[in-house]
């Protein structure tokens, strides 16, 4: 298949497999971005749990080294959170900020994959819509004096070439979309995971178990009138 057929096959479609090209290219662009991104994450993530995973209780110091360890992952924003509340409020409140910053995380995880979704839809209809075109042009030869029926044949052929593009590109599409987005599954639960361990690592302190209202001893009350 020489180049000078791939243009004549691209000018029977009336350009379709132009675009069909560039459809390709701008999938093949978001694929290797999205899954270099999901899969550097997922391995970070990895790696957090299993820090995390080595501690029974945590202080603030502890929250701080991981947290800039993982500055540059999603596990990153809930360990600043967990950091930054660590000792001021209850596990409860923790919690809830904690699902807070995971919500907002959420959108960027999945960025772009709506272009995928897009191309999957898109290619199949543009593969058929040029196929309909090069069929004009097909049984156009009919209508030239002289022409032979057999002439038909060839030009129906040239055209199934753009139906076949758009499912191609289609079939790529969604494997790649299926899955990225099981990795964005897996990475949604790892954030899950770590907030969970994050709750259940605190060092238990009196603040942190939501006695920060109490009032303090009397002696520590004498102490505190005292200076």
């Amino acid at each position: 298949m020489t180049l000078r057929y791939l243009i004549h096959l691209a000018n029977y479609s009336d350009g379709v497999l132009y675009i069909m090209l560039g459809i390709l290219t701008i999938a093949l662009a978001v694929i290797i971005d999205r899954f270099w991104y999901l899969r550097r994450t997922l391995l970070g993530g990895d790696r957090v749990v299993a820090a995390l995973g080595e501690y029974s209780e945590m202080n603030r110091a502890d929250l701080a080294r991981l947290a800039d360890e993982a500055a540059d992952l999603p596990e990153g924003s809930l360990l600043e959170v967990a950091t930054r509340h660590a000792g001021l409020i209850s596990t409860s409140q923790l919690a809830t900020r904690l699902e807070e910053t995971t919500l907002r995380i959420a959108p960027a995880l999945d960025r772009r994959l709506w272009v995928l979704d897009t191309i999957v839809t898109l290619a199949p209809l543009l593969g058929l819509f040029g196929t309909i075109v090069g069929m004009f042009r097909a049984f156009s030869v009919l209508s030239v004096a002289g022409q032979a029926p057999t002439a038909v044949t060839g030009g129906i052929a040239d055209a199934l070439v753009a139906t076949a593009s758009g499912l191609f590109v289609a079939m790529l599409g969604l494997l790649a979309f299926n899955a990225l987005n099981n990795k964005v599954r897996v990475i949604l639960h790892q954030l899950d995971l770590v907030q969970t361990m994050l709750v259940n690592r605190q060092d238990g302190g009196p603040v942190l178990l939501g006695e920060q209202n109490r009032p303090a001893p009397a002696s520590a009350r004498k102490t505190a009138t005292a200076q």
